[in-house]
């Protein structure tokens, strides 16, 4: 169901556009433009937007390892300090 742009669901309003309906290219649009926000939600965001922020990564990213879960992986991360 949705109110004005909002999908809401029992645990209430979910900002943005289920992850299970968007094309590949969108999930990666929508990947990207999220991770582009983080830094600035994460060091100004009020506890709202940053709940929402983490609700929205996991459901993005959920949504991709199902797509792919044989996905290429590159060993040399595994162990790569930041």
């Amino acid at each position: 169901m949705t109110n004005g742009g909002i999908a809401m669901t029992n645990a209430g309003p979910e900002l943005g556009v289920d992850p299970a309906t968007l094309g590949d290219q969108d999930l990666f649009r929508e990947l990207a433009s999220l991770y582009r926000a983080r830094l600035a939600t994460l060091r100004h965001g009020p506890d709202a937007a940053l709940d929402n922020h983490f609700r929205r990564t996991a459901d993005l990213e959920t949504e991709y390892m199902a797509r792919y879960p044989g996905r290429e992986v590159d060993p040399s991360r595994l162990t790569q300090a930041f």
